[in-house]
């Protein structure tokens, strides 16, 4: 799936054939924020991406509203103590850290 990037927002390219437009929203916001776009080709919908994200940023500065990103590289995972356990051990005798661990694995795991 190809996706825009900008100042560490991300959003999706979506078409739509009976009108023949470009259009798509920021992903990875809370519940509630929505931030669209659209245009008639590639550019316009590039370039609305970037104003409506532009848009965002100011006003959350001008309302004191915290920013939010698309992802913020941080999430929470529940496991059973079980597997938490043999995953710390599994990091500790590769001589790195939980976080670094999974990290790796993680990583792998999307090749």
């Amino acid at each position: 799936m190809e996706t825009l990037k900008y100042k560490g927002f991300i959003g999706s390219i979506e078409a739509n054939l009976e009108d023949n437009t470009l259009y798509g929203k920021v992903m990875g916001l809370e519940k509630g924020t929505l931030i669209t776009y659209e245009g008639a080709t590639l550019a316009e919908l590039k370039e609305d991406f970037n104003s409506a994200v532009d848009d965002y940023i100011a006003f959350c500065k001008e309302n004191n509203l915290p920013q939010l990103k698309s992802y913020s590289g941080t999430f929470n995972v529940r496991i059973t103590p079980e597997l938490h356990a043999k995953i710390a051990l599994s990091a500790q005798s590769s001589g790195m850290s939980l976080n670094a661990y999974i990290q790796k694995i993680l990583a792998a795991a999307m090749l």
